[in-house]
């Protein structure tokens, strides 16, 4: 497959120390440039990860003719206004999550949407180790899984750091509550009836740093979540069934550089005595994002979670702020 041709919109850290290093691994991936309102930034990133060009706006990336997709990971109120620019100049775009602020800035992407590819960059979703994860539900190892646990959390506050910012989309739920959603959704394959939310806002920020939250996925299916921006750095998923668990060790930022693992237990010895590892070798997730997008811009397979999952995942996330707002449940 001919690679596609890449251009990346800004020197956010996730992409200059994640997401592009994990597609420059990938034969599927030419990364061909990087813009920044400040070009020597640009140039520096460009120097740092040998990109052949480096662009002073983001404008006069758009309109490089050479580049077939766009890597979005600007700050949350930019994601919309320039994947829509992207789009505008026939570029296909990976937009970071969340994809929108809300799900009616969201709906604004719509009409783009049937002229390019447009996606919410979930990088989990293509680690191996969730797709066994998944499998194992499916298969009812663990019997009917009826819970999820999710926890996810780190410390940050730098205020002017773009997460401490409302004005621009900051705070925990937007961040990585959009992980624990994610996680729900994709173990459970099935969508939330009904949330509860219960937040705790930063008195000088004003953002939320602290967020839990019940949902309901009928059936009896349960996900309760805890994010935060303020707490010790710490990540984990649970799922529970009737004759088993599964644990997934670093459900988000599985490292590329060493192995990974979950792991499978019966119960049947308290302190995780009965659990078995399932072990997976060093990979990038990062790159099998890159390359999932780019064989779906050769129409070589279809985007596995286009633009209507980000849609329900905002929709999900709309809920969970409006429950803050009423102290109740809140349909999705």
């Amino acid at each position: 497959m001919k690679p596609v041709r890449w251009g990346v919109l800004s020197t956010a850290k996730i992409g200059r120390f994640k997401v592009v290093p994990g597609m420059m691994k990938s034969p599927l991936c030419d990364v061909v440039a990087v813009a920044s309102r400040d070009e020597a930034s640009a140039r520096a990133m460009a120097g740092e990860l040998g990109i052949r060009k480096a662009y002073g706006s983001y404008e006069a990336l758009l309109a490089d003719p050479e580049i077939e997709a766009v890597y979005n990971p600007l700050p949350n109120h930019l994601h919309v206004p320039m994947t829509l620019a992207a789009a505008a100049a026939g570029k296909h775009v990976l937009c970071e999550k969340p994809i929108a602020i809300s799900a009616d800035e969201a709906e604004q992407l719509a009409q783009a949407s049937a002229q390019v590819l447009i996606a919410e960059a979930f990088m989990v979703r293509h680690h191996p180790q969730w797709h066994r994860a998944r499998e194992i539900v499916r298969e009812g190892r663990i019997g009917e899984a009826r819970a999820i646990q999710v926890i996810f959390s780190y410390f940050n506050v730098d205020p002017a750091n773009i997460r401490n910012r409302p004005d621009i989309g900051g705070g925990g739920l937007l961040d990585i509550g959009c992980y624990a959603v994610v996680a729900g959704r994709y173990l459970f394959e099935a969508e939330p009836l009904r949330v509860v939310s219960l937040v705790d806002r930063d008195p000088s920020f004003g953002v939320d740093r602290t967020t839990s939250a019940l949902m309901d996925f009928g059936g009896g299916r349960q996900l309760t979540f805890t994010v935060s921006t303020q707490l010790v750095p710490f990540q984990r998923v649970q799922v529970l069934g009737t004759k088993g668990r599964i644990e997934i060790e670093i459900p988000f930022n599985a490292p590329p550089d060493r192995p990974t693992r979950i792991f499978l237990d019966d119960g049947s010895q308290h302190g995780g005595l009965s659990a078995q590892a399932v072990d997976f070798p060093v990979l990038d997730q990062y790159q099998f994002q890159g390359e999932a997008f780019s064989r779906a811009v050769r129409g070589a397979e279809p985007l596995a979670h286009g633009l209507g999952d980000a849609l329900m995942n905002m929709r999900i996330l709309d809920a969970l702020r409006r429950s803050e707002a009423t102290g109740g449940w809140e349909a999705v």
